[in-house]
């Protein structure tokens, strides 16, 4: 691994062991865009690292992410932008889903408090996720008239059924840890402030494990099991474009700063 200076992420390495953690400058920890591209770049870096065994993820200490940041500047300029260039902007969270999915060591999630949106999006891209008994998963994203991107749909849909991932985005409720975890969207469950010690624990376990055994199985298990969501999803970050310029997404985004109700029209 180089010597990359991050400006977002800390990186703690022990044996066939990494540990990432991603922090920006907010109280919640939303994914902006240049915190989204360290971590895809990263995970890319760390595709030619042949020593790992497992990775641990991990967020803030009282909140693994709001999601995605919808104050970015960034994300400001997109209604000067053309097409083609909101397109580019927004491939950044689906790129860096894919990375992290890609990869061949275990990934590992340690959740603390909520895990909100883009936060979980990221979270299913990753093998396990283990989180304190008091976290929350949320995906609102319809509440604010946006379908939900980032090609997670059919990463929710292998983890919890097709019923359970109807559930949690139209629905658009926030699951306790409990539920998460009958449902499939926690693995294990632990005391809060004990995710990461219980993500070191698992992450121990795989590395006493042959290491190249363990990426092949991986490999095996999720190229049969994700053989189709690139083409079921492929169009998803258009049809997010689509649903962003209308009138219900800004009635969504306008309720959600003012703290009221929204009124959709289906518009």
């Amino acid at each position: 691994m180089s010597d990359t200076q991050w400006q977002y992420l800390s990186l703690h390495r022990q044996g066939r062991v990494l540990e990432v953690t991603f922090r920006s400058a907010d109280k919640v920890n939303s994914l902006n865009n240049a915190l989204m591209r360290e971590l895809t770049g990263l995970a890319q870096e760390l595709q030619f690292d042949s020593e790992l065994s497992a990775i641990i993820l991990t967020g803030a200490p009282a909140i693994f992410s709001a999601g995605m940041d919808l104050k970015d500047p960034e994300a400001a300029k997109a209604p000067s932008m053309t097409v083609a260039e909101r397109r580019q902007l927004v491939k950044v969270g689906p790129a860096m889903c894919a990375a992290w999915e890609a990869l061949e060591p275990v990934t590992i999630v340690a959740i603390e408090g909520w895990c909100i949106g883009g936060g979980t999006a990221l979270a299913v891209a990753c093998d396990w996720r283990v989180a304190a008994d008091n976290a929350c998963f949320y995906v609102p994203e319809l509440k604010l008239g946006m379908n939900m991107s980032w090609q997670s749909v059919p990463r929710f849909t292998h983890l919890i059924g097709p019923a359970k991932t109807k559930q949690l985005l139209i629905l658009a409720e926030p699951l306790d840890a409990t539920t998460a975890e009958r449902w499939g969207l926690f693995d294990y469950l632990c005391a809060p402030g004990e995710a990461l010690n219980r993500a070191r624990e698992l992450a121990a376990q795989v590395a006493a494990m042959p290491p190249i055994p363990v990426r092949m199985v991986k490999r095996a298990i999720n190229v049969s099991a994700t053989a189709l969501d690139n083409a079921v999803s492929y169009m998803d970050a258009d049809q997010f474009l689509l649903a962003q310029g209308t009138d219900d997404a800004l009635e969504g985004a306008s309720a959600f700063f003012e703290k009221r109700p929204p009124q959709f029209s289906g518009n």
